[in-house]
């Protein structure tokens, strides 16, 4: 497997940034760590491993890049403004950044879709809802679409235009909606065990549902708890029957 680990100092976040590259062609898979963990957090935990014989094939080229989550939500001694601050600053660097240079590294007819278990799912599906011109679909699994569940009682406009159920129940913008439906790829799942809640993931197909977005809602049962091993085994079953 093709393994380059690259990076460079941000402007939109002002500190340096690295990023993982798995593969050597096939559509773009932008992945988003958990909680508070970096770039190799998707090959440490072994789900780059799970998905190995996709990127060998060429079917999928991924990109892991780091998380700030300890510079914002997770980060205990930030005021909630400053948090919410530094959470919108991560997207400008994922859109004004890491988006252009997975174009300059993969064919420019490939797809671009954003991925990510558990806090990464939930930056995967802001990423691609506010911007589906540049991210043309998501692979969340496990996610919580609410920010607040993480905010600790601190919102602003930057919580609410970052937190997927509640700016999209009151999206009538066609631009952004007509791109949802058009998207082959929106693609939520979650298992029912410990440490899941699926209700956050019906929450989300609900509003999706209520705009005429097509998608997938696909739950697991009630043995698949929130855990590394079903991730292992969701995402390589999606890439092989999905895409």
């Amino acid at each position: 497997m093709q393994r380059e680990v690259t990076g460079w100092f941000s402007p939109s976040l002002n500190e340096h940034m690295d990023i993982a590259v798995y593969g050597h062609y096939g559509f773009a898979l932008l992945l988003i760590p958990t909680a508070a963990s970096n770039f190799l957090e998707y090959e440490e935990k072994g789900l780059i491993e799970s998905i190995q014989p996709f990127i060998d094939s060429g079917k999928v080229k991924v990109y892991c890049i780091n998380s700030i989550n300890s510079e914002s939500w997770l980060n205990p001694y930030m005021h909630g403004y400053d948090k919410a601050i530094r959470h919108q600053l991560f997207n400008d660097y994922v859109i004004r950044e890491v988006i252009p240079f997975i174009k300059e590294n993969s064919s420019p007819t490939n797809e671009i879709i954003a991925g990510g278990a558990s806090f990464g799912a939930m930056h995967a599906a802001n990423l691609f809802f506010k911007h589906p011109d540049y991210i043309h679909g998501v692979i969340a699994m496990s996610g919580c679409y609410d920010l607040s569940v993480y905010t600790e009682g601190y919102h602003d406009d930057n919580v609410y235009f970052n937190s997927p159920v509640h700016y999209l129940p009151q999206l009538k913008a066609e631009w952004h909606l007509s791109m949802y439906r058009e998207s082959r790829h929106i693609h939520f799942i979650t298992g029912s065990g410990a440490y899941e809640v699926p209700e956050y993931s019906r929450q989300i197909s609900m509003i999706l549902t209520s705009k005429n977005v097509p998608h997938e809602l696909d739950i697991w049962g009630s043995d698949m708890p929130h855990d590394w091993w079903v991730w292992q085994r969701m995402l390589p079953y999606y890439l092989e029957t999905r895409f």
